[in-house]
């Protein structure tokens, strides 16, 4: 018998994120966008944006609500970005995959999807915040974005049902052309 696992669902992060809000994203293109630290479970470190300005960087941001539920939408996408992962990192792309999973939960998801890209914690959403990318029912929207080795924003990819994430090749493309425009 299939059982769903609700465990952790219902909880302070839920509440706070609980009522829709559109992404409203007001971020305009070519503006340095917000700086944040946030720790890298994959990797057991701190990241902080601003330091990886020397080459363009992804912010792919996943809606993941415990370790046992993830979003519809946004698993295939993570399965995709991390499947692709060395492809980025031969490009000189920096990929940085950001969730509203606490500590111990998002350590659980990269083990378990056996992750190769830094899996960002944010389980307070101030970062998901700071970018507008909305929230719904219990945790914030996905959104991507890529800045350019500056750490302006030249690409926003908001969620909708329509078009839930960017896809991989659109990623690449985008960042691809910072590299480029770079050398």
């Amino acid at each position: 018998m299939l059982t769903t696992d609700f465990n952790g669902l219902l909880s302070d992060r839920f509440f706070k994120n609980f009522l829709p809000i559109p992404a409203s994203n007001d971020l305009d293109y070519g503006m340095l966008t917000p700086d944040f630290v946030l720790a890298d479970v994959t990797h057991d470190q701190q990241i902080q944006l601003s330091s990886l300005r020397q080459q363009p960087v992804i912010l792919a941001f996943t809606r993941i609500f415990t370790e046992n539920q993830y979003c519809p939408f946004c698993f295939p996408h993570i399965k995709a970005l991390n499947e692709r992962y060395q492809e980025f990192r031969d490009r000189n792309i920096q990929l940085l995959m950001i969730t509203s999973t606490d500590l111990r939960q998002s350590k659980i998801v990269a083990q378990d999807l056996d992750l190769k890209m830094p899996l960002l914690s944010n389980p307070d959403c101030q970062i998901f915040r700071s970018y507008q990318t909305g929230q719904a029912l219990g945790a914030p929207l996905p959104a991507q974005f890529v800045l350019d080795p500056q750490g302006r924003l030249h690409y926003k990819h908001l969620f909708s049902f329509l078009d839930h994430n960017a896809s991989v090749e659109t990623l690449l493309q985008v960042a691809e052309k910072q590299v480029e425009d770079k050398q």
